[in-house]
């Protein structure tokens, strides 16, 4: 009987699906990996929650792990894995020369999440009142550190086609070294919708977003400054439904019911609150890689409108399931008419099941998924041979993440 191949997963944190689209992102996976015969270890420094996923229900084993500790060394060397996969930029800086030095054949795959340097300086851009030009992105210190990790691992995955584009023309980063890989979902068909909540047994508008994620405060701030004057000025019985973990005070104080804005907390069930939802509204005016809030919504049947930032790489040229709107007033009438006009509103609703079918169906990139990993694991010394920047950045005289570790774990001991 053919040996499982090892998967060591190094998280950033413990998955919770139910709390971003990052744990749900992880958990496809993992699944992916699962189904291909992949014994799976997810390690992580990072606390327990309370909403953390039961990895065990899915076949994985959890191991606590300490930063800049040598006990990684001998925990690594025991698994001695077939592959490893980083969860985002700072887990490689941190792990990436232990597992380079402890299990050198390891193949060392990175989840980029999203590109954390265009999140950051689209961020900067806007605190700055200015717009974004992509060579911002050149002078952005995360960029040179998120960079570094993507050509030190044999292959990154990239959630988004608009980042693989700036991979390749901004950074001049070799297609060997990265893999478009979006959300992963299962085929849906108009079928699907009549199992859903019908136009008329759905209210309210809704936002839903994990607040620990920069982005998502704004965007509420921004929906209750601008936007939601202007809806309540043309339809004065409009309510919004603002969900999500990890609300500060800062959120919870924009609960004004008399307004009909509520701050709802964490949901139990993001899909029930979306199915039971006629419009989600995401104006986003910074971020990077996909928003699962949107392909959530598009999954739910509830159509949606937001803005460039949040649809960009989403839907391949598609029409929306919804609209795109920049405009604060623009968006405000948008979201009215897609909330009163049922024949647009279904409309929407079948945009969003071309949008999942054409872009994210599990088949289109699972099989490409695995292909690549055992390509790989079959001639990764050729292909390392091939990148000399990697190669080059794996050198001891540049490991200042390294000496830096190693500085923390003598002055811990002493």
């Amino acid at each position: 009987m053919e040996q499982l191949k090892k998967l060591l997963i190094i998280g950033f944190v413990w998955p919770e699906p139910n709390s971003s689209a990052a744990g749900g992102r992880m958990m496809q996976l993992i699944s992916n990996f699962r189904e291909n015969g992949f014994a799976i270890t997810f390690a992580s420094a990072a606390q327990d929650s309370d909403f953390m996923v039961d990895l065990s229900e899915s076949g994985v084993e959890k191991k606590p792990i300490e930063l800049n500790n040598s006990s990684f060394d001998d925990f690594v060397l025991k698994l001695n894995p077939d592959v490893v996969l980083f969860d985002r930029f700072m887990i490689e800086e941190q792990f990436g020369w232990r597992v380079a030095e402890n299990c050198p054949k390891a193949l060392r795959l990175l989840d980029t999440e999203d590109l954390h340097c265009l999140r950051t300086a689209r961020q900067k851009a806007f605190k700055e009142n200015r717009i974004f030009e992509l060579h911002d992105l050149l002078s952005e210190e995360v960029a040179k550190r998120e960079i570094a990790s993507i050509l030190r691992c044999d292959l990154s995955y990239i959630i988004s086609q608009f980042e693989m584009k700036v991979l390749k023309e901004v950074f001049k980063i070799d297609s060997d070294l990265v893999q478009y890989l979006p959300f992963l979902v299962e085929e849906m068909s108009e079928k699907d919708l009549l199992k859903l909540p019908s136009f008329e047994d759905r209210k309210n508008f809704v936002f839903i977003g994990n607040f620990l994620h920069e982005p998502n405060w704004n965007t509420i701030q921004y929906v209750k400054e601008a936007i939601w004057p202007c809806i309540k000025k043309d339809f004065p019985e409009a309510v919004l439904e603002v969900y999500g973990a990890y609300p500060s005070q800062k959120v919870l104080q924009l609960h004004q019911p008399k307004n009909g804005f509520f701050i709802m907390g964490r949901a139990e069930d993001a899909n029930e609150v979306v199915k039971k939802s006629r419009v989600v509204l995401a104006p986003i005016r910074f971020g990077a890689g996909l928003k699962g809030k949107l392909l959530e919504a598009m999954q739910c049947g509830t159509p949606s409108v937001t803005s460039t930032i949040g649809s960009e790489g989403m839907h391949a040229n598609l029409p929306w399931n919804g609209f795109i709107e920049d405009n604060p007033q623009e968006f405000a009438k948008k979201a009215i008419s897609l909330y009163q006009d049922e024949n647009l509103w279904m409309q929407s609703q079948k945009n969003g099941i071309a949008i999942v079918n054409e872009c994210y169906l599990k088949d289109k990139y699972s099989e490409k998924l695995i292909n690549r990993v055992n390509a790989l694991l079959n001639d990764a010394e050729s292909h390392r041979l091939h990148n000399f920047m990697g190669s080059l950045l794996q050198h001891h005289t540049l490991k200042s993440t390294k000496y830096m570790a190693k500085w923390i774990e003598a002055k811990n001991k002493n």
